[in-house]
């Protein structure tokens, strides 16, 4: 079968909304260790400053992605963003929070003020990291999409038990992938303490992470997303016993493959279609009736191809400047 450049779209899609959760996915985890792990206002401000340099430039790709989408894909995007009206506007309210919450934290020393900004921190991440699972947990599964290609269910069709259940299962990883970057990124007590949270959220994650595969694979598996789904399983495995092992480094690259295994697992279900409709399969979206132009696909496709190496390279060299380590001992006491 002949590759399509909006096949290729579809990929780079896919990829774009991979390396979002594998940034961000570490980034709400960190956010919800907040109340999770610190044991003090001190050990709060050590965990953000690890995502401090770098969480508003992992938006970077969730920004790219979306507008990829309305280039690439307009009847997706049009019918994503009408049917998921609610949800999304949640997640933008919380983005717009979140990234408030990190900057106006600091800019009164009054101990009230900067609880309240780390309060926002821990609720926008904790629902960032569940409004996520649920969104692509019933695009997966299907929506009540008609013959005009519109969504026409309600609120309630998305709060779903398969949705939900994906909710849970982006919160969970998330949140175990964050505690990894912890135990990566601090030193001392707060270090030892996420090494040892990471161990038991990898056996707390592995339960729902297995359902959700399962059921995944139940209702639209095939042999690529099966292997995925095992490869998904296998690196949650093996980023618990790196961690056990004390080896951090190898830990966070295997808990961020489970990350990508799982969006993974959501694109290769979700192909040939992008929004399959539960009502009647010849109405759902695929990548052919809601793909825009050839010509379109082209000039996008050079134009990726000018711009991304240098967005790999700058984002590259951000986390290579912050690499070190940070701990209780860098926080100034007059903070």
């Amino acid at each position: 079968m002949e590759l399509q450049l909006h096949d290729v779209w579809f990929v780079l899609i896919a990829v774009l909304w991979t390396g979002y959760f594998f940034l961000e996915g570490f980034d709400f985890g960190i956010g919800v260790l907040t109340r999770l792990l610190a044991r003090d206002r001190t050990e709060k401000r050590v965990l953000i400053n690890t995502i401090g340099p770098v969480w508003d430039g992992n938006e970077v790709w969730l920004v790219t992605a979306a507008g990829a989408t309305f280039a690439a894909f307009p009847e997706w995007y049009a019918t994503l963003f009408s049917g998921f009206y609610l949800p999304l506007l949640v997640v933008l309210l919380c983005l717009i929070l979140r990234g408030v919450a990190f900057e106006y934290r600091v800019k009164r020393s009054g101990e009230q003020w900067q609880r309240n900004w780390e309060s926002v921190i821990f609720w926008t991440s904790l629902l960032l990291a569940t409004l996520w699972g649920v969104i692509f947990g019933n695009i997966v599964r299907g929506l009540r999409i008609d013959r005009d290609l519109e969504y026409v269910g309600t609120l309630g069709d998305l709060l779903n038990p398969y949705a939900l259940l994906g909710g849970v299962t982006t919160l969970a990883l998330f949140t175990f992938h964050g505690s990894v970057f912890a135990a990566l990124k601090t030193e001392g007590e707060i270090r030892d303490r996420a090494r040892r949270m990471a161990l038991r959220l990898g056996a707390v994650t592995a339960v729902p992470l297995a359902c959700f595969l399962l059921w995944t694979l139940l209702l639209r598996g095939e042999a690529p997303s099966l292997v995925a789904a095992v490869l998904t399983l296998s690196a949650l495995a093996a980023a618990v016993l790196a961690g056990r092992a004390g080896r951090e480094g190898w830990s966070f690259v295997f808990s961020g493959l489970g990350v990508v295994g799982l969006v993974a697992v959501f694109f290769l279900a979700l192909f040939p279609d992008v929004m399959p409709s539960t009502l009647d399969e010849s109405w759902s979206l695929t990548v052919t009736n809601a793909s825009s132009s050839p010509y379109t696909l082209k000039i996008m496709t050079w134009c990726a191809l000018a711009a991304t190496p240098v967005v790999l390279l700058y984002q590259s060299w951000t986390y290579w400047v912050f690499r070190k380590r940070i701990g209780t001992r860098h926080i100034a006491v007059s903070h």
